[in-house]
Parts: structure tokens; sequence; C-alpha cells
């Protein structure tokens, strides 16, 4: 049975990562709000609650590959963080993802087996990655 515990997802259906972090939580039971940002956009305030909540910073949360960080002159780590906030505002692409948000707290939840530090239980298994690879085992136990 399917039940909605506030388990949020900041999710790009384009990204096979993101994807997988999704079905994860859905076969774990949960209903979770899906936010497509590239959709929505961000804001200033929402990304710094976001990245305070993960442990992140603006660096660390910057997508710098199949984004246009490096055109932007993003990569250069003399860049500060304001910086770095207006451009993923004005290009969301730029934040790496997916975030999750639930009651055991908000991860950036790459690689996809992060996602299950935050579910109060696992999804039935098997349950393989995005590359293939087992996350899940036959009896339900995480696998590595």
């Amino acid at each position: 049975m399917a039940e909605s515990t506030n388990v949020v997802i900041h999710h790009n259906p384009g990204c096979g990562t993101s994807r997988n972090v999704l079905a994860i939580i859905e076969a774990a039971g949960y209903r979770p709000t899906v936010i497509e940002y590239l959709k929505t956009g961000w804001t200033r305030p929402q990304l710094l609650g976001l990245f305070a909540a993960a442990g992140l910073t603006p660096r660390t949360a910057l997508r710098e590959t199949k984004s246009p960080a490096a055109e932007l002159g993003l990569l250069n780590p003399s860049v500060d963080d304001e910086t770095l906030l207006a451009a993923m505002v004005e290009h969301p692409v730029l934040v790496n993802r997916p975030i999750v948000c639930a009651a055991k707290g908000v991860k950036l939840c790459r690689p996809s087996e992060t996602v299950l530090d935050l579910l109060d239980r696992l999804p039935p298994g098997p349950f393989r990655k995005e590359d293939g690879s087992l996350l899940i085992d036959a009896e339900g136990r995480r696998v590595g």
C-alpha cells in the first residue's frame, strides 16, 4: 500500500540516476512529491535551504558536466558562492540531482543508493541500479 510520507524529490526525468532514485522511492511504497526543477526553476532561498539541510555548498552541488558550467566560467575555484547561486537560479540545470527530502534528512542522491539512507523501509528485491548492478537482493537486503 502506497503512502504519502512527505518524501520530496527534486527530479530530472532525463537523468538515469534521478529516474532510478524515483523508482526506488516508489518501489519502497512511498508516493513522493515530484518537483521537476527544470520546469519550475529554483529560488535562492530554496537552494540555500536545501544545501544547508544536505550539508552542501553551491560549489559541491554544481553540476559540472552536461551543463553550461564550463561555458559560463563557473568551474574556476575563485567563483564565489553568490555567483554560483545566481547562475543556478538562472540555469536550473546547474544543480546536481536528484535532491531528496525525507523525515530522515536531505541528500543529494548520487549515487542512487544514497536514497536508501533516507527511507524507513527498502523496496522489495531484487532491485538494480541504473548501471544494472544489484542494489537490493532477492531477500530484500541492501547489497554493498
